[in-house]
């Protein structure tokens, strides 16, 4: 978790400030002293842990809503996309990798600081926690019936895509207030989230269950950290200011067309460079510093690259 830490701190000030691996490393190291539990114990502390992200939000937000009325003055500020910042904010991506700095460093300290302990913490160690209950109880090694799937992915994705757009819906429907959308519309996207993830899980077990042959998915996933790494490398070249400096160009539809191109390349080069190396290059690195010993990199004999 040390490694992982250090380099979810180069990977958020040095290239991309949402980094997702600090907290990941974070909240490993937490979870890592419950992986002796049982499935109901993981299960129950997990619930715990993400309805807590939910308890602290409302409380926190409630009070000071109601005790700072000049706190919540200036942070209906902040929320209201005024001209000024946003051309602001654009200039800076547009600009050099060092202009870049005086917005992603104090964006990238208040998610690892003050987020990160109001919310991240709870929402990823609880996701963490399920995720290991799932897995003892044979959910995600399409040990269950199919039936289960079929009812796991009726609720997850019919639940979760109608707190979703409830959210969305409510969100317009009171012209994006912050009060209204930290209360009510972020909660109902929070908690469907989670479904919608159960409703992925069980489909995917479903196409497991029938034989489709995920082999390119399977190899983005042995090489999940190169190809989150690399999603940061490819985006921050396409829209900032050392790469293309598209950042405030392109429309949603574009920006759409750009995940799937991104999508379709990890795809191929993830399955290609598995046919020929036994790890991500990212994961080989990591696990020489863990381990203090180089691995093999190259497979014992070169495997075609999956169709």
């Amino acid at each position: 978790m040390g490694a992982l830490l250090v380099l979810g701190l180069l990977h958020a000030y040095l290239l991309w400030y949402g980094d997702m691996l600090v907290p990941l490393a974070l909240c490993g190291a937490v979870v890592f002293l419950a992986r002796r539990l049982s499935p109901r114990w993981l299960l129950a502390l997990g619930g715990l842990a993400f309805a807590t992200g939910t308890i602290l939000t409302l409380t926190l937000t409630w009070s000071a809503a109601q005790a700072h009325p000049a706190d919540l003055a200036a942070w209906r500020q902040q929320w209201t996309p005024r001209p000024e910042i946003v051309a602001v904010e654009i200039a800076q991506y547009r600009g050099g990798w060092a202009a870049q700095m005086a917005h992603r460093v104090p964006a990238a300290w208040e998610i690892q600081t003050w987020y990160f302990v109001t919310r991240l913490f709870w929402q990823m160690t609880g996701l963490m926690l399920i995720g290991m209950a799932l897995f003892r109880l044979g959910v995600l090694s399409a040990a269950r019936s199919r039936a289960s799937y079929r009812a796991l992915g009726a609720f997850g994705f019919g639940g979760g895509v109608l707190l979703i757009s409830l959210g969305l819906w409510r969100s317009f429907a009171t012209e994006w207030d912050l009060l209204d959308y930290v209360l009510v519309s972020q909660e109902f996207r929070y908690w469907g989230n989670l479904l919608v993830a159960l409703g992925w899980v069980a489909l995917v077990m479903l196409l497991c269950e029938r034989g489709w042959q995920l082999g390119r998915v399977a190899a983005v996933g042995r090489m999940a950290l190169t190809n989150y790494l690399l999603q940061t490398l490819i985006c921050t070249t396409v829209f900032y200011g050392h790469g293309l400096g598209l950042f405030g160009r392109v429309d949603r539809a574009g920006q759409f067309l750009i995940v799937l191109g991104v999508w379709a390349f990890q795809l191929l080069a993830s399955s290609a460079w598995l046919g020929y190396f036994a790890l991500g290059p990212v994961e080989w690195v990591l696990r020489w510093l863990v381990y203090g010993r180089r691995p093999s990199l190259l497979r014992s004999s070169p495997a075609a690259a999956q169709v």
